[in-house]
């Protein structure tokens, strides 16, 4: 029975997605306590923008949304090809996996180190190596909140939009319904995070303009990403055959018995 399992394609492809969401997930919240600067990345000037009465406004961002935006392409193929029921499920593991993991990292905070090793990294300008680990994995309990929060509110929201676009334009157009549900959802991702860990920190002002260079970023990139969706559509198409994945985005629609009215089935 297992094996069979294992054998059916579009079983494998979602193990796969499954997967990669989790872990992209992981390693993404992993990496976001490290700021880094987009312009000295690319080699440019500081932006110095000037939004909402703050002023030398740069793209200050945290390592995490580098992997971010790869969510949201991973949950508009999961949504085409196998519907928002199980983007949902996926989401709710993913959330469940990220606090599991928070918690492992406090539990080794609150570890007792090992002298030796405390004062094994002077070679590396590190002088003691349990207030390094702590600084890195010990992030406060709002920003944690906050991560979880938003990746929830902004999962139900892109599954929204992208379903709402895809039954007014069946098969046809799917950079419209990925790039229109990830430019909405992203927007909401990029506000709640900030409003929850640091609305006490913050100013209103200071919040808006921080989180629209953050929405900046994530909507250029969604734009950017576009092709990948359809290179990554066409590639499941010739794996599971053009009639099973036809009837794979039938069944994500819900519509294994009837097509939407005025909506013409195609390949993309």
């Amino acid at each position: 029975m297992i094996h069979s399992i294992l054998k059916d394609r579009p079983t494998k492809l979602l193990l796969g997605f499954t997967a990669f969401f989790c872990c992209n997930a992981l390693i993404a919240d992993a990496i976001g306590t490290k700021l880094f600067s987009l312009e000295k990345l690319f080699g440019l000037r500081p932006a110095n923008w000037s939004l909402f009465g703050q002023s030398g406004l740069g793209f200050t961002l945290t390592c995490g949304v580098l992997l971010w935006p790869l969510e949201f392409v991973i949950t508009d193929i999961i949504n085409e090809f196998y519907g928002p029921k199980v983007v949902r499920r996926i989401s709710y593991t993913a959330v469940s996996l990220i606090a599991y993991a928070f918690l492992m990292y406090l539990l080794a905070i609150r570890v007792p180190p090992a002298d030796s090793w405390i004062a094994s990294s002077p070679k590396q300008g590190v002088s003691n190596l349990q207030d390094a680990f702590s600084a890195i994995f010990g992030q406060t309990s709002l920003i944690i909140v906050g991560s979880i929060v938003a990746f929830l509110v902004s999962q139900v929201v892109d599954v929204w939009v992208f379903h709402r676009i895809k039954r007014r334009t069946g098969n046809k157009h799917l950079w419209l319904r990925a790039t229109g549900s990830t430019v909405v959802s992203q927007f909401v991702d990029s506000y709640i995070v900030l409003f929850i860990a640091f609305s006490q920190y913050f100013t209103w002002q200071q919040i808006l303009a921080f989180g629209m260079m953050n929405y900046i970023y994530k909507f250029s990139v969604a734009v950017l990403l576009t092709p990948l969706i359809y290179l990554i559509e066409g590639r499941i198409e010739r794996y599971v055959g053009h009639e099973t994945a036809h009837k794979m985005k039938r069944a994500a629609m819900g519509m294994e018995e009837e097509e939407t009215p005025g909506a013409i089935p195609t390949a993309g």
